[in-house]
């Protein structure tokens, strides 16, 4: 029985090793943290990460575990709305849905665990690769275990050190952003209407939202590049929740700014998202794969990274499970990391520039003042050119570039 070695225990890694353990494929799946509970997860999945769990059969997991859907998208600028469209925005997919991590990361483990070839080792940071005739042949352990595989795999995220110790580059795009996430008590009005609000004056931006978790709003305060002078450790660290109510409530429409100046006390200590994008010019090398933000971290614009990480997972188990099956030699199994990524990489491509376009559309539109009122003028004239402009942008980032469908 052929073993593969993956690394990184989030959606990519996990969903990955229930695939293949299903088909017959031993696995052992190597995890650095000794529990699925972070400070961040990202929690949405899009129409095309909803249709992957429905590839994979595991959408049952999904519908037993805390889970929000979205019900509606609405942007305000200078604290008067622009516009509003519902979800789902096709007739013809699934709603945006928010969904909590731990729990589906820990149901997919249970399930995974009923197969004997399924190993889960957590709370153990993988040290370097293992190799043998210039191949990679497993991963090393700082308890001084080696851990052997037919084919590692890297779904390690961002940083991942399976990419670094591989050798393979990551081209970085030019940062464009960072992110301050916050949590606070929930506003009944999202409790009944769960709406991703984006909310911005030219200056300052943030978007919020009712996240899975019962009762708790999202907040992601953003920090563009143009806003270099800003000291974002001063900002986490010096700022009282006080302070921070009324930033946010000094943008906010009415209602909000309310509730923010009036549970100021339950604004949790943000932490900083540093945002990376890039790609990967090759995801592979002898013997070890990568996947998810490992191969090319995303942008967080309309959450895609662990949308399009699970697409990548169902390809890679398109290409894998035939040759581990026929206990191919390993020149075949190193053969088809480069079909995988030809048949990924357009999709990547094309998401990482529709989410570079959607941000520019974001810088634009509060610094410019003459276009602002021109918006404004349409949006009192019920014109709907904005509004299905930015529908009609969103399309492949909510459904995919590419057509994906699992066939093992």
């Amino acid at each position: 029985m052929k073993k593969v070695a993956i690394v990184g225990g989030g959606p990519t890694g996990v969903t990955l090793a229930l695939m293949l353990v299903q088909r017959g494929i031993a696995v052992t799946l190597i995890e650095a943290a000794s529990d699925f509970h972070r400070v961040f997860r990202g929690e949405a999945l899009m129409p095309s990460g909803l249709n992957a769990f429905d590839e994979m059969g595991v959408s049952k997991i999904l519908a037993e575990i805390p889970h929000r859907q979205l019900n509606a998208w609405e942007f305000i600028l200078n604290k008067k709305p622009l516009f509003k469209v519902d979800e789902p925005i096709e007739t013809d997919t699934k709603p945006c849905t928010l969904f909590s991590q731990p729990p589906l990361l820990e149901a997919l483990i249970l399930e995974a665990s009923k197969y004997k070839h399924f190993e889960f080792i957590k709370g153990i940071a993988v040290k370097d690769l293992l190799s043998i005739d210039n191949r990679v042949a497993g991963v090393k352990l700082p308890d001084g275990r080696e851990i052997t595989a037919d084919v590692v795999i890297g779904a390690d995220g961002r940083n991942s050190v399976i990419r670094q110790r591989a050798g393979l580059e990551l081209k970085r795009q030019p940062k464009s952003m960072d992110i301050l996430w916050f949590k606070l008590a929930a506003h009944p009005k999202f409790v009944k209407e769960n709406v991703f609000s984006a909310i911005g004056d030219g200056e300052n931006a943030f978007a919020v939202f009712h996240g899975a978790e019962e009762g708790k709003l999202h907040l992601g305060w953003t920090i563009s590049e143009d806003s270099k002078n800003i000291d974002t450790n001063e900002l986490t660290n010096k700022l009282t929740k006080v302070e921070w109510a009324k930033k946010f409530a000094s943008i906010s429409p009415s209602w909000l700014a309310e509730h923010f100046i009036n549970n100021a006390e339950s604004i949790e200590k943000p932490i900083k998202l540093s945002v990376v994008v890039g790609l990967c010019p090759f995801w592979y090398s002898p013997g070890v794969l990568l996947l998810g933000d490992s191969a090319h971290p995303m942008s967080p614009i309309r959450a895609q990274g662990i949308n399009v990480a699970l697409r990548d997972v169902i390809v890679a188990v398109n290409h894998l499970v035939p040759v581990l099956t026929k206990e191919a030699e390993n020149k075949q199994i190193d053969k088809v990391f480069s079909q995988i990524q030809k048949e990924r990489e357009p999709e990547i491509i094309r998401i990482q520039q529709l989410q570079k376009a959607e941000a520019r559309q974001h810088e634009i539109l509060p610094k410019n003042l003459f276009l602002r009122k021109i918006v404004f003028r349409l949006a009192r004239l019920g014109n709907k050119a904005v509004r299905l402009s930015w529908i009609q942008r969103q399309k492949k980032m909510r459904q995919g570039v590419t057509e994906v469908k699992l066939e093992v």
